[in-house]
């Protein structure tokens, strides 16, 4: 599906020093947010190294862009496509779909949901387990906040489109059931697609399984799963309303389990060069600093959606200055939070002011996007959300050698920050969320509960805080939440025609 531009309204803060369409931010210590179910579950999952992620990647930015446009299925670029086809040469890969043929730049017309959608996958290099079945089978795979649904190798999928996947066999499950009627496609925009049949099953996170949960078994997929040898799928945590299934959708796995969650969230905490983790149900507070701003989401169209008020470019170590650096420049823009995106997508007036801080950057066409020396020294970023503000150090934005395989010979890099022009929102992807902690909270929302419903909360990671400020008063009267901090319980309880239940370590 593509995606039209569309205004979102944004909450207005009435505090002083905030300005109309910047979203209503409210601040709470940590220690102060409320548990929801007593004896409910959490959990921490830890990623794991992808053991065939290959490290020289020429052409990465670009694939890594190309992915971007074909997960939402939008224009490509006449100039981006013919990067595209170059890169591909030098790989010696086989161009996809029909990218050849095309004279306007667009790709046929598909579903959203696609993680990577390119051929000769390089850069999924940290995996989760999850188990699914009876007795369980062990498969890894990708979290994505982008998409909606739990789709997995299986023994359906034909033996040339598989590369060493671990695979999900329904027939050895005693608890697997067809969902007779149902299927599921995912369409790519370089022409491609994967697809099949939909079961209920046992699946297992961090050790809280929920009972019938849809699980979509491949029956095809796309060139770009089979070359991507150790994933064996992917768990989408975006909102039920955007997944695959037809003719009914089916409701992810946070969406099966949130009711039995000590605290009705999962957090993100992904790292730069090492393994990051998600908790469900609890706050590690380990894994930030300081009070976490909350912030509403609209969740209209499927995705963790909310509101960005501008950026500040800081005045320190730049090798050019201008009138800009050190200074609130407002622009408001609507973006999306995206664990399955690895890049940052920005507005082009923040991408253009940023770059513009680095001697000899440049958009380079060739290159298909922003590119610098590899020897600058990139400043920091700080992105406004409301009152709220994000530090990306400069060291995130060095993402990828441009010119060669590797950085040790590399004279351009391709930057981690990119233009998001032509998109119908920003897309704050994996660059993001390795300079900040974000929360995910679901849920309904009540007009007389600031607490309730779906938001989105973003705190410092130790390393990233800025100078400390005068902060807002934190909400009093809630619960604290230090006595939750692994799995706990082992009852059920019948969750959107699923059970959630806590299996014992």
């Amino acid at each position: 599906m593509k995606f039209p531009i569309v205004a979102v309204a944004a909450s207005v803060l009435s505090t002083a020093g905030l300005v109309a369409g910047d979203p209503h931010v409210i601040q709470v210590r940590a220690e102060d947010l409320q548990v929801r179910k007593h004896g409910g579950h959490s959990f921490k999952i830890s990623q794991i190294f992808n053991y065939k992620y290959q490290h020289k990647v020429k052409g990465k930015g670009i694939r890594d862009v190309a992915k971007v446009y074909t997960k939402f299925n939008m224009k490509f670029p006449d100039h981006l496509r013919e990067a595209l086809v170059r890169v591909f040469g030098d790989l010696g890969v086989k161009i996809p779909g029909n990218l050849h043929a095309l004279n306007d730049g667009s790709f046929s017309q598909g579903s959203q949901g696609a993680v990577d959608a390119t051929p000769v996958q390089f850069d999924v290099q940290y995996l989760a387990p999850v188990q699914i079945g009876s007795p369980p089978q062990t498969v890894m795979m990708n979290f994505d906040t982008g998409s909606s649904d739990l789709w997995v190798f299986s023994s359906e999928t034909p033996a040339k489109q598989r590369n060493g996947q671990k695979i999900y066999n329904m027939t050895q499950s005693t608890t697997a059931e067809l969902v007779d009627g149902h299927v599921w496609r995912i369409s790519y925009g370089d022409g491609s697609s994967s697809s099949g049949n939909v079961y209920t099953d046992k699946v297992s996170i961090g050790g809280v399984e929920v009972d019938k949960q849809a699980v979509e078994i491949a029956t095809h997929v796309s060139d770009s799963f089979t070359n991507d040898a150790a994933s064996s799928g992917l768990v989408g945590l975006a909102f039920d309303s955007i997944n695959q299934v037809k003719p009914r959708k089916q409701k992810t796995f946070f969406g099966n389990a949130i009711d039995d969650l000590a605290m009705p969230l999962f957090s993100a905490n992904l790292n730069k060069a090492e393994p990051g983790n998600y908790n469900f149900g609890f706050l590690d507070h380990e894994e930030f600093v300081g009070p976490i701003s909350f912030v509403d989401v609209n969740a209209s169209r499927g995705f963790w959606e909310f509101e960005a008020s501008g950026y500040t470019l800081p005045a320190s170590n730049f090798t050019e200055s201008n009138n800009k650096t050190g200074v609130f420049q407002s622009l408001t823009h609507t973006a999306i939070a995206d664990t399955g995106t690895t890049l940052l997508m920005l507005p082009q007036p923040i991408v253009e002011d940023y770059y513009g801080q680095v001697a000899k950057a440049r958009n380079d066409n060739a290159f298909g996007g922003y590119v610098f020396p590899c020897n600058a020294d990139l400043p920091d970023l700080i992105l406004h959300i409301g009152s709220y503000k994000a530090r990306l150090t400069g060291d995130l934005i060095k993402y990828a050698p441009a010119d060669t395989d590797d950085f040790a010979t590399a004279k351009w890099c391709y930057g981690g920050l990119q233009s998001a022009q032509g998109f119908p929102f920003s897309i704050y992807g994996d660059i993001f969320f390795k300079a900040q902690f974000v929360v995910f909270q679901g849920g309904v929302i009540d007009k007389d509960d600031w607490s309730k419903g779906a938001k989105l909360g973003f705190a410092a990671k130790p390393g990233t805080q800025l100078p400390q400020e005068t902060e807002t008063p934190a909400v009093p009267d809630v619960l604290p939440i230090t006595n939750v901090t692994r799995p706990a319980g082992s009852g059920r309880r019948r969750t959107g025609g699923a059970s959630c239940r806590a299996r014992r370590q």
